[in-house]
């Protein structure tokens, strides 16, 4: 077989993009690939299948699981075929490949090198750790490529390609070297985060990205239904309470205990660091944080800092910080760890302090914290509070959406042990998973709610959905159905998987629950997270906390599909967080998330009409710590999700304030902040706060002076004694407001616009990136683009150029104005205001171009000729490290790095 059948024809009408990128297919494979980057329900697998039916050879599709390689069988015989019976023409094993293969990349790699794995059980896991990590030795991959090419493939089809890693990547990349195939590349969430040596191999195998398209053009299309994210936050049980209050009492004692350890004291004064530091600068430069903790914690202990170690510094009025958490921390890997067998003299003290870490769940395989804590953490993950959260949702999207509700909720662990053969279930929950969530809502289940169950290995199902799934598997020609009811509940019966059953079983389930004979289905993250298709969806939990951020927004993707014949779809997806109210960020849960929906896009829930990325844009408060401050979130969540209709404008409106999405770095004035913070951040919004004030401060003063002048007026005598009165007022006001002018004046010169800043540097950047041949668009196709809010925020990006080529600008852009860490060269900003006022401030070059002594000098030029005055040193050496350390102490960015964004905004 050397063709495809004739007259096999896509069922349906193509969306917009995918109609483009047809129609344009010539064009895209004269590089021999295709490079499609789309969200999660846009049809890119039928498109892929499209793009090998027009290619028409024999072809090999690479999935990253074993269900969403079924799902592209499935998707080619429904839409395509249009019948649900496999042709003998469509293998699903790598090892007897046929005209049409479909396989996983662990399959692939696993017959190449001979491993033996079951690619047919996919249960609480996605991926063989252990297949994916082994070193290759290809012992088997001629052999397999012998096959290949007796089968004649021309082509393959590479889903997902994010999930290449390790020993898979190289392993693919060989078999297409030796096939030499036109490959099909697509994928949902392109890895532009990762180095550029990372990038560069994910191109080679895929091809320059041919199409992007986001998210908010395929809800304007109708090719996505509106959707919005909400979040529900609960406290934790009574007992995960006590095990973080007692961790977080355990720590305190231990910093207080540890804080004026003369131990510790006497080995750091012993040390050739705090003896001869002249001696050791080499050192000192080369370990900055560690001689830097050092003496904060002497200075803590009451110790006089001599002032050469303040010579050393660089700065003779350096003020020591106090000693906290983080600087003890450093101290303590500087005791222990890094300088262990300088303080060979101190090893039984250090053991006892070891011991004490260990106790204490401070110390984790040499890596000493006080502030975060594993065990703290999955308190808060896992937290068995967030089945009553999970609860609550259900109920409530039940009130509002009654039999036409379609949730699913997602989990990481099935905790099989929650499911038992006994006449009655009473077992304690005391874990989060499938079968927990299920039994949570199966014993409250007052209004009938259909529930059902679908993971790798147990299946569960409403009696009354058990005639529908015999009449659907007849269908498929699947005679003998395994099955038998929940023992303690026959409302419920437990669906055997069969070697007939097994590889429809999900698509089976699915139809039901489409139809509305399951309302609410609980699955793993692992068989549903990804690739999974169910358009009926309209609300999602997701209960999964492990994984990365890329199957986060897979996840997400299932509720934001259009389903056909219901234009009045839209999708509530909903994200759960225990707060932690002993942290000062809310906790570990809520940095994870924030942390997640940097990849999210969606509509704001502010009183203004945008798309953009980020948590910001559901106007959370600041401060999340109290009982009654997340009840009335979790209230507010509630009243804003149940409004379909208002989402709906929400996008439609939204929609019409921009074209398409940009990236772009975000640096936001920071309103809260007092005002030597404020100073230091030197936006527009500051010298005008500063000038409000002294007018203020002026206006105050002439209201002070008339009410002294009715005062005296009664001793005024004579004119002159009016003018001596008038002179002394204005004497007053010159030595008091002439200075807060100056100072005013001196903060406007050393602190400018960094609106403007950035952009002058941005186009230095630009054209070293150019230079460096890291940007290979033409000059004349691209421009920088800077914006300054109503709020002080400033936004950059670059418009035109490739995605890869944006992406990377701005990441580059962040290292110049992020805190300054460890870079090769760094940027000395040097100029003065009429000879007089002096501004220096400190940049890293960034990594990329400091690799090369001539990059980097080129930067300086352009830094020079587009930005100002400035000198270009080298850190690795002893003057330059000085100067390394003197810009981490001073550098402004250290004053704006928490709050600089990489952000997503639809413009």
């Amino acid at each position: 077989m050397l063709e495809f059948p004739k007259n096999i024809k896509f069922k349906y009408n193509w969306r917009n993009y995918q109609q483009r990128v047809l129609d344009e297919l010539d064009e895209h494979l004269t590089d021999k690939h295709l490079h499609v980057i789309a969200p999660p329900g846009s049809g890119k697998t039928v498109l892929g299948l499209e793009v090998a039916l027009r290619l028409n050879r024999p072809t090999l599709i690479l999935a990253p699981t074993i269900s969403i390689k079924n799902q592209w069988i499935q998707r080619f015989c429904e839409l395509f075929l249009q019948t649900i019976v496999t042709p003998d023409w469509i293998s699903r094993d790598i090892r007897n490949p046929k005209f049409l293969t479909v396989a996983t990349y662990q399959g692939l790699h696993a017959a190449c090198n001979n491993l033996n794995i079951n690619e047919d059980e996919e249960d609480d896991i996605d991926e063989d750790e252990e297949i994916k990590n082994k070193k290759s030795t290809h012992k088997n991959l001629d052999n397999i490529v012998n096959l290949l090419k007796q089968q004649n493939i021309g082509t393959i089809v590479v889903d997902e390609a994010h999930h290449l890693k390790n020993e898979w990547w190289n392993t693919l990349s060989k078999v297409k070297y030796k096939l030499e195939p036109i490959i099909v590349g697509l994928t949902a969430t392109p890895p532009y985060d990762v180095s550029a040596i990372e990038w560069q191999r994910y191109i080679d195998l895929n091809g320059a990205v041919d199409t992007e398209i986001s998210v908010p053009e395929l809800v304007e299309s109708g090719d996505l239904c509106p959707h919005q994210d909400y979040i529900y936050f609960t406290m934790p049980s009574v007992k995960e309470s006590h095990g973080i209050l007692e961790y977080r009492h355990n720590i305190e004692k231990l910093f207080h205990d540890l804080k004026h350890d003369s131990t510790i004291v006497s080995a750091i004064e012993r040390h050739v660091i705090w003896q001869q530091p002249i001696e050791n600068l080499d050192w000192i430069y080369s370990n900055i944080s560690y001689y830097s903790a050092c003496l904060i914690y002497l200075h803590e202990n009451n110790i006089k800092i001599p002032e050469i170690h303040l010579e050393v510094v660089g700065d003779e009025n350096f003020e020591i910080p106090k000693l906290d958490f983080e600087w003890l921390q450093i101290v303590l890997d500087f005791y222990l760890f890094k300088e262990k067998a300088t303080f060979i003299d101190f090893e039984a003290h250090q053991e006892s302090i070891e011991k004490k870490l260990k106790r204490y769940g401070a110390l984790e395989k040499k890596q000493i914290n006080f502030l975060h804590n594993r065990r703290i953490s999955s308190y808060l993950k896992s937290s068995i509070s967030k089945l009553e959260g999970i609860k609550n949702i259900v109920d409530f999207e039940y009130q509002q959406l009654g039999n036409e509700l379609r949730l699913v909720v997602l989990s990481d662990f099935i905790r099989k042990e929650y499911l038992i053969n006994s006449s009655e279930n009473n077992l304690e929950i005391n874990k989060i998973g499938v079968i927990p969530i299920f039994e949570s809502l199966r014993r409250e289940n007052y209004n009938h709610k259909k529930i059902g169950v679908l993971t790798g290995s147990i299946i569960i199902i409403p009696k009354s959905a058990f005639s529908a799934f015999k009449t659907k598997t007849i269908q498929y020609g699947i005679e003998n159905i395994n099955s038998y009811p929940i023992a303690y509940d026959n409302n419920y019966i437990v669906i055997n998987q069969t070697e007939q059953i097994k590889h429809n079983i999900v698509h089976i389930i699915t139809q039901i629950f489409q139809e509305g004979e399951i309302e609410v289905l609980i699955g793993t993250k692992a068989l549903l997270g990804e690739g999974w298709d169910a358009p009926a969806i309209n609300a999602l939990i997701l209960a999964s906390f492990v994984g990365s951020f890329v199957l986060s927004n897979q996840m997400r993707g299932r509720a934001i599909r259009t389903q056909k014949n219901n234009d009045n779809k839209t999708g509530n997806i909903w994200h759960l967080v225990c707060v932690d109210s002993t942290a000062k960020n809310g906790g570990d849960d809520i940095d994870l998330l924030k942390r997640r929906f940097k990849t999210f896009v969606g509509v704001s829930l502010d009183d203004d009409f945008s798309i953009e990325n980020g948590i910001g844009r559901l106007n959370l408060p600041k401060d999340i710590h109290q009982k009654e401050d997340i009840e009335n979130i979790n209230k507010r969540m509630f009243t804003l999700s149940c409004n379909r209709d208002e989402l709906k404008h929400r996008w439609k409106e939204s929609l019409k304030t921009g074209i398409n999405l940009v990236e772009e770095i975000k640096i936001p004035y920071i309103k809260d902040s007092n005002f030597k913070t404020s100073k230091k951040l030197y936006f527009n919004k500051t010298i005008a706060n500063l000038v409000a004030t002294l007018s203020s401060a002026l206006l105050g003063f002439g209201l002070e002076s008339l009410s002294a002048f009715r005062h005296v007026i009664r001793n005024i005598n004579t004119l002159k004694d009016l003018y001596v009165y008038l002179s002394i007022i204005g004497t007053i006001g010159i030595i008091l407001f002439g200075r807060l002018t100056f100072k005013t004046f001196r903060i406007y010169v050393q602190y400018r616009d960094i609106a403007k800043d950035l952009e002058q540097i941005s186009i230095a950047l630009l054209n070293s990136l150019i230079e460096a041949e890291i940007i290979k668009s033409d000059r004349s196709t691209i421009q920088v683009i800077t914006s300054l809010d109503d709020d002080g925020t400033v936004y950059c990006h670059l418009e035109g150029g490739t995605t890869f080529e944006k992406s990377s600008f701005i990441l580059l852009l962040q290292e110049i104005i992020n805190k300054i860490d460890n870079p090769r060269y760094i940027i000395i900003r040097k100029s003065k205001f009429m000879l007089l006022l002096k501004q220096r401030d400190y940049h890293a070059v960034p990594e990329i171009l400091a690799k090369n002594k001539k990059l980097a000098e080129y930067f300086k030029e352009q830094w020079e000729t587009h930005v100002g005055r400035c000198e270009l040193v080298f850190t690795r050496t002893l003057e330059g490290r000085k100067f390394l350390l003197q810009s981490r102490l001073k550098s402004l960015s250290n004053q704006l790095d928490e709050n600089i964004e990489q952000v997503n905004k639809w413009k």
